[in-house]
């Protein structure tokens, strides 16, 4: 396993975050113990949840994975060995305060997360969406409270806009409450958006981007290949899937499985501190580890660009001068 710090922080974690999405609602316990073993053994020390995981789309459980965690987490001893990250933001009630990022939701949902992962902390608290109708430093306020009582020791972000992370960090500068650390956002080579605002603020912040669905929804990960194995050829892929066979044959020509040249991708960005994968086998967490191992040149990099070419750049040069 490879180790980097996570953002500015100094707290030391694995280059694969293990996402737990899929722990309880679409893999029941036992694979997904499984799968949290084996990444113990491979040196994987960040674990990534969210309180909503069990409900929604995902189940009808919310907090059933906070819950899964927590007990393997028991089970094993080995909470200490973990940075545990979670989130909160998404509907956990019928409430009106069961939801969003009023300083009622976030202390109620912090002492809610914190039990059903059974933990005295949170290492890293990440507000899981940007909620506009609150104001900053109430938001912050509250987030600042929680790590002065020992609840959280680190505060993320999630799918919030490039301007939002400089304003959160500049009202956390001015006021002396507590920073990001980290933004959670959709990133992969099929998806860069990101790459005008979201990463050159990450950048001069110093917050370290941790991207989810780093195989744009399974997409990157071999879908052609896996469909003529399985001799389906109903595959919708839409306008993406002249990119994905070329992109498939060049894996080939690489030798590599196209799902650990598309986590390679994102680990050779330097704004990248972990993808967070969400395996549902064991299989697809040891294809992630071995990403580690790719190392990618200009030569190769400059192709997997052309095959997958981002926005430009940074604004305003991507659409401006």
């Amino acid at each position: 396993m490879k180790y980097t710090r996570l953002g500015r922080s100094g707290a030391t974690v694995s280059r694969i975050a293990l996402g737990t999405m899929n722990f309880g609602p679409v893999i029941g316990r036992e694979p997904s113990y499984e799968i949290l073993d084996l990444a113990l053994e491979n040196g994987i020390t960040f674990i990534d949840t969210a309180d909503v995981y069990g409900g929604g789309p995902w189940g009808d459980h919310p907090g059933q994975s906070e819950a899964l965690l927590g007990d393997w987490m028991r089970d094993r001893g080995v909470r200490d060995q973990l940075v545990v990250a979670t989130k909160v933001h998404g509907p956990m009630g019928e409430g009106p305060n069961d939801q969003g990022l009023s300083a009622v939701h976030i202390r109620a949902g912090v002492d809610a997360s914190l039990r059903r992962l059974g933990t005295d902390r949170i290492d890293l608290m990440q507000m899981h969406h940007i909620d506009r109708s609150v104001p900053v430093d109430e938001v912050l306020d509250a987030f600042t409270t929680l790590r002065e009582q020992g609840k959280i020791v680190y505060l993320g972000s999630s799918n919030f806009a490039g301007w939002n992370l400089a304003q959160y960090q500049e009202q956390a500068t001015a006021h002396r409450q507590i920073g990001l650390v980290t933004e959670q956002s959709v990133y992969n080579l099929a998806q860069r958006t990101v790459e005008l605002e979201v990463v050159p603020a990450a950048l001069n912040y110093g917050i370290g981007l941790l991207p989810w669905s780093p195989l744009a929804s399974g997409q990157l990960g071999g879908v052609l290949q896996k469909a003529d194995r399985s001799r389906s050829k109903d595959l919708d892929l839409g306008e993406r899937r002249p990119r994905i066979e070329e992109y498939e044959r060049y894996a080939g020509t690489l030798g590599l499985d196209p799902a650990e040249l598309a986590l390679a991708w994102l680990l050779h960005q330097p704004v990248v501190t972990a993808p967070v994968v969400g395996p549902r086998t064991a299989a697809q967490l040891t294809g992630a580890i071995a990403a580690l191992e790719i190392a990618l040149g200009d030569a190769e990099l400059a192709e997997l660009d052309r095959i997958w070419p981002g926005p430009g750049g940074q604004a305003p040069e991507a659409y401006a001068w």
